[in-house]
């Protein structure tokens, strides 16, 4: 353990704490989880400058980080639809998209690292800008900065997810020395 793994592991202890405290109804629990959410996304900036910078990188790190990173995101993102401030699909879009690229990348590891993009990046600062515009307890007549924050949030998540996957395709092939899959089978019939 080393600082860097600490605050990870002190954002993902601050999972049910900040999910606690969306389920109270006062304004102040609301600010509260608020404080709680951006802390939390602010240690995830911290843990990762320190590891690069004091050489701290680990494995349980590199396994650790992006788990805590999901885990908040996603229990922000359920737990707004679940008070019905944010559409489900929008939470089953951003969820599944994740999900789905974090199998890709395992699924390619063998064939090499698909790092991640200037718009990976660009896309997790805008879904936890979105997350804590809907968090803080902002008036009626200014709901719509949260909801134009994570639609422009959900674009960015659904085109990085595309650019993951042609990553992955191009890191696949080049790996098989430029054969794709789409050569005949050498017993194959030819139908042409």
């Amino acid at each position: 353990m080393n600082i860097a793994n600490v605050l990870t592991m002190t954002r993902l202890a601050m999972v049910p704490l900040f999910v606690v405290c969306m389920f109270f109804e006062d304004p102040l629990w609301r600010f509260a989880a608020f404080t709680v959410f951006v802390l939390a996304s602010v240690t995830d900036r911290i843990d990762g400058e320190l590891a690069r910078r004091r050489n701290l990188v680990t494995n349980f790190g590199k396994l650790a980080d992006p788990i805590a990173d999901k885990a908040l995101t996603g229990a922000a993102l359920v737990v707004l639809s679940m008070l019905s401030e944010l559409w489900w699909w929008v939470t089953l879009v951003i969820l599944g998209r994740e999900l789905a690229i974090t199998a890709l990348r395992y699924a390619v590891l063998r064939h090499g690292v698909i790092p991640a993009s200037r718009g990976g990046k660009i896309k997790t600062v805008l879904q936890v800008v979105a997350i804590a515009a809907f968090l803080f307890p902002l008036p009626a007549a200014l709901m719509i900065v949260p909801q134009v924050l994570m639609a422009a949030a959900l674009l960015v998540t659904v085109i990085t997810g595309l650019d993951y996957v042609v990553q992955a395709y191009r890191l696949r092939r080049d790996a098989s020395g430029g054969v794709t899959a789409l050569r005949p089978h050498p017993n194959a019939q030819d139908s042409s």
